[in-house]
């Protein structure tokens, strides 16, 4: 890709706009640290992160392992929203601020009084062990430095520590780190693990192949460099596995910003500076396999980190024989950076290309809208034919050597119901195309399924097989590698099955036969459920009730583990002479807790009540004399 002078001069005038703009938006000095403020701060995680599935949108404050570190208000302001789950954030508050922006604080073991015996009002007002509260200005306000609450491990935690957020006006994520932290220390670059060139269309190849390679980059000088030179074939991609390391700390965490240059200046650059919530999950089309970042344009992703914001952005191609070095910066929110030099070489289209051993049998691999065949020689000639609806479309091999051949078919041209590639027949079980962007209804003698026009990232080449018995079914529905944005709506018709259908639920069953509730409600023969997860799902019957174990019931505290074997808890509820009492739930210890109202001691008949996801009651009864 070649810019020319006026291009090069209208990209750098936007770069830096955009980063004016952005500075604009940064209050420097505005926040103080929530946690130990003048100290020295250690992070766990931070912005731009890459995690299972999402970027991190804030910094993870370490607290040593333990539970109780004072979290500060990090400015004034007003309490916005309270949320006391067992999940997510767990135990979590926002703070609107007079400069329109939102700070978040999550996984709090406890509230200070004041805003303890607020949320403890609703929460017997409603009765509701869970429960979110919008408050209106000058409701509950803060001052900077007041502390708001004791850190914890509640909701979805690994360990004690603060999920610490800032958030602009229209609550997008924005990068704590470029406020000013100073308790927080990072003087070092980040580190490239991995640098992957993948093809983006049926005539691109990588080293002579349509296939992904991932080099290991080797230390040169004050960077980083591939051992070699990489062939390429029309357009290609950069992708990159890397991560940054802050002063005094071993784990490993992200980072914003990477530009690509040639000799001619700057190409892109992409810098996570925001991340809106609305579309999360575009994480999953973003990255590859949650570890790689994509470095490129891609049609139906919605973030919008790249300038310039055109189509094709990343998307090299070199004429064959001419060679770039080209230079991919790293850098994090302190300005540390390193650069990373990747030689790529353009090179003809061959047909004759050494692919080593031979599969016995032909293999079929789904790459975006490419359909990979290889298989061994045939004493049969090479010419496939490929069998769409009526026509039929005879094919020479895309490369081979002396052992194997390989075929390349774009599914956008048509989806082939079976392959003739002269030494075998290839059946193939892709039903349809369902493209991103818009709705679509898919539906066979089984089953039926809605896509809004949010469902895929992607445009998806649905694969789908009913298996099992009809006492047993199973469906098979695409591949649980590749992801969906919004969940689908599956219409699973087993007009067969006699077993207990209020016991019974749809499950996401995993390569090792673990199973995962996802529910269902039953409409006659069929079962209506929602997923945003493809793979293999199963009906499985939860018969089986909860357990209750008291730890502690006294005049003080009412204290029990409760478990289920399969479907999991969904709700439980505690009275005492039939008056509510507030439970607190922490679902990775699997215990429950009291929560009083008042310091009156508990007397009378005690009744705990526990419910799985598939309506099975537990039930304890006890005195308090």
């Amino acid at each position: 890709m070649k810019l020319n002078k006026y291009f090069s001069i209208t990209l750098i005038f936007t770069f830096c706009l955009t980063h004016f703009l952005s500075a604009q938006e940064i209050d420097k000095d505005y926040f103080r640290s929530p946690v130990k403020p003048g100290g020295r701060n250690f992070l766990a995680g931070n912005f731009a992160e890459l995690r299972p599935n999402h970027f991190h949108t804030g910094l993870d404050y370490k607290f040593g392992g333990t539970e109780g570190e004072p979290i500060l208000a990090a400015a004034d302001g007003w309490i916005h929203r309270i949320k006391i789950s067992s999940f997510g954030y767990g135990n979590v508050i926002y703070i609107k601020h007079t400069n329109g922006k939102i700070t978040l604080y999550g996984h709090l073991r406890n509230f200070n009084p004041k805003i303890t015996q607020f949320m403890r009002k609703k929460m017997y007002e409603a009765q509701l062990n869970e429960l979110e509260v919008s408050l209106m200005p000058g409701e509950l306000p803060v001052k900077k430095g007041e502390q708001i609450a004791n850190g914890g491990n509640t909701g979805n935690s690994g360990g004690p520590h603060l999920h610490f957020e800032i958030r602009d006006s229209l609550d997008r994520a924005m990068d704590p780190l470029l406020f000013g932290f100073p308790e927080i220390l990072d003087n070092i670059a980040p580190t490239p693990q991995k640098i992957a060139i993948v093809p983006l269309d049926i005539d691109s190849r990588v080293n002579g192949k349509f296939q992904r390679v991932e080099v290991t980059p080797v230390a040169s000088g004050g960077g980083y460099r591939l051992p070699s030179t990489i062939q390429i074939t029309g357009r290609v991609g950069i992708e990159i596995q890397s991560f940054d390391q802050l002063d005094g700390a071993d784990n490993r965490n992200g980072f914003p910003n990477f530009e690509l240059s040639d000799d001619a200046g700057s190409i892109f650059s992409l810098t996570v500076d925001k991340v809106d919530f609305n579309f999360t999950r575009q994480f999953l089309l973003y990255t590859h396999q949650n570890r790689f970042t994509k470095l490129y344009h891609q049609e139906h992703l919605k973030f919008d980190f790249f300038q310039p914001k055109q189509f094709g952005v990343g998307h090299l191609e070199l004429d064959p024989g001419m060679k770039k070095n080209y230079q991919l910066k790293l850098r994090d929110a302190y300005g540390n950076q390193r650069l990373v030099t990747i030689p790529l070489q353009g090179q003809d289209l061959e047909h004759n290309v050494v692919d080593g051993a031979a599969p016995a049998r032909a293999t079929v691999n789904y790459i975006g809208n490419i359909l990979k065949i290889r298989a061994p020689i045939s004493p049969n000639g090479g010419l496939a034919k490929f069998y769409v609806g009526a026509n039929t479309f005879e094919m020479l091999p895309a490369y081979q050597d002396k052992l194997s051949r390989t075929y390349l078919w774009d599914m956008h041209f048509g989806i082939p119901e079976e392959i003739d590639i002269c030494s075998e027949v290839v059946l193939l079980n892709i039903k349809t195309m369902i493209p991103a962007g818009k709705d679509h209804l898919f539906a066979d003698n089984q089953v039926q399924i809605s896509f809004a026009d949010n469902t895929v990232l992607d445009d998806v080449f649905l694969r789908l097989k009913h298996l099992g018995t009809p006492s047993s079914p199973k469906l098979e529905l695409h591949d649980p590698a590749d992801y969906l944005w919004n969940p689908m709506d599956v219409v699973w018709d087993v007009s067969g099955f006699t077993g207990n259908k209020e016991r019974y639920r749809v499950y996401q069953q995993s390569s090792n036969g673990g199973k995962s509730f996802v529910g269902g409600t039953w409409e006659g023969g069929t079962i209506r459920f929602k997923t945003r997860n493809f793979g293999t799902f199963i009906l499985a019957e939860d018969n089986v009730k909860p357990t209750i174990t008291p730890i502690r019931v006294n005049s003080w505290e009412l204290r029990f583990t409760i478990k289920d074997n399969l479907s999991g808890i969904k709700s439980f509820e505690a009275k005492i002479n039939d008056k509510w009492v507030m439970m607190r739930y922490e679902h990775k210890q699997a215990v429950i807790w009291s929560d009083k109202l008042d310091e009156q001691p508990f007397r009378g008949s005690v009744v705990l009540r526990v419910t799985d996801q598939t309506g099975n009651v537990a039930e304890w009864k006890g005195t308090i004399g």
